[in-house]
């Protein structure tokens, strides 16, 4: 039969598609990227301590200024080490959706075969030979349709990676004459005031300087997989022009004072990513930051017309289902302090005549005149800092 009709021939768009697709063997780099992502979440852990000792050891504006830094590069850690996590999950889905193409495609391919076979047994007559191309065009047909949804499946997931290797927002460098240079220089040179070099030291060494490093390796490695994604479909993969959220909603939870996967995502103004402990303090977070802009007045607890400090953040809560009291000072009490290694967004920064919330990223916001987000802080005018404080732990 081979002789006088080329089954092979009638086969080979099957096949063509077979090796356009490639194996979607991603183990190796989907190991990588988890394996990855687990040395800078511990990275992430060990600087929660690393900022409670900076903090215990510096006070005033300069160590406002250095926590300030700090909390901003354990975000940005945290954001590498997540993004390496869900890179890995892109990548699974996408070798697995190659993977079952494949074994759609091979079971076309032993379907046509079969097929021919069968006719042939009788004879290859012209009726015969007539019944193998019309099979060879409908198996064919049935491979384009598997090829057209797996491209359709690996162009989601290539726009999900190509969001995600995009670098995260990092701190700025110290511009001369900030106060994070002054605070530099002073360390530097040793002057009063400034903590020993291993207190402050020990944040960048937990996820500053190798912290960036792995980041990059891990952004390294998605851009690998990237293309390895885009080379599973061989000539088939497309990029949309338009790409989605690529962070999941329920992302577990990195920080050390709430249960793993309770966490909520929130975009902040500055464009960085962070994670609220849970939905009340994720829905206090927003409402505070729908008044940015509104005028302070003292006394006032009216949104959009006028709030002072403790206004804002009682009416922030308070829309989220948590009661807090109506003065500033008080709104700490009955709840759980938190060290500045573990601050999340919603949790309460009080002093003994004023209140701001953070937000993460290393701010704070807060009803000056008018509600404004500002660099996180523990100095105000003065007064006492009594800490900071989970309203919703």
């Amino acid at each position: 039969m081979s002789a006088e009709l080329d089954v092979a021939g009638l086969a080979r768009p099957i096949t063509g598609l077979m090796e356009s697709l490639g194996s979607g063997d991603v183990a190796a780099a989907v190991a990588e990227l988890r394996a990855g992502s687990g040395v800078v979440e511990e990275m992430v852990g060990a600087g929660r301590g690393g900022v409670d000792e900076m903090y215990a050891a510096w006070r005033g504006e300069g160590g406002d200024a250095a926590l300030g830094t700090a909390l901003r590069v354990q975000t940005c850690a945290a954001t590498v080490a997540d993004r390496g996590v869900e890179l890995a999950a892109v990548l699974e889905r996408a070798g697995s959706a190659v993977a079952a193409g494949q074994r759609e495609l091979a079971a076309i391919l032993r379907s046509f075969l079969d097929s021919a076979d069968s006719a042939g047994r009788t004879g290859l007559t012209p009726a015969g030979i007539a019944i193998v191309v019309e099979s060879a065009l409908d198996h064919s047909g049935r491979a384009l349709h598997v090829a057209e949804r797996v491209r359709t499946e690996l162009a989601d997931e290539t726009a999900a990676m190509r969001e995600l290797i995009a670098p995260p927002p990092t701190p700025a460098p110290v511009a001369a004459g900030s106060p994070d240079a002054s605070v530099a220089d002073a360390a530097a040179a040793g002057q009063p005031g400034t903590p020993e070099a291993p207190a402050a030291d020990t944040v960048a060494a937990a996820v500053g300087n190798s912290g960036g490093q792995l980041g990059q390796t891990l952004l390294a490695t998605g851009g690998q997989a990237l293309e390895s994604g885009a080379g599973l479909a061989g000539g088939l993969t497309t990029v949309p022009a338009s790409v989605g959220d690529a962070l999941p909603a329920d992302r577990s939870a990195t920080g050390g004072t709430h249960a793993a996967g309770t966490g909520v995502l929130l975009t902040l103004p500055d464009g960085s990513t962070v994670e609220a402990p849970n939905q009340r303090a994720a829905d206090a977070v927003r409402n505070a930051l729908s008044e940015l802009g509104t005028p302070y007045v003292w006394g006032g607890t009216t949104p959009g017309a006028g709030l002072d400090c403790s206004g804002l953040t009682q009416w922030a809560y308070a829309e989220a289902g948590v009661p807090l009291p109506r003065l500033a000072q008080e709104q700490g009490q009955g709840h759980a302090q938190i060290g500045p290694g573990d601050l999340m967004p919603g949790d309460l920064a009080v002093w003994d005549g004023h209140v701001a919330m953070v937000i993460g990223n290393g701010q704070l916001v807060e009803a000056g005149d008018p509600v404004q987000i500002g660099p996180i802080r523990t100095e105000n005018s003065g007064m006492t800092f009594f800490g900071f404080y989970r309203p919703t732990a």
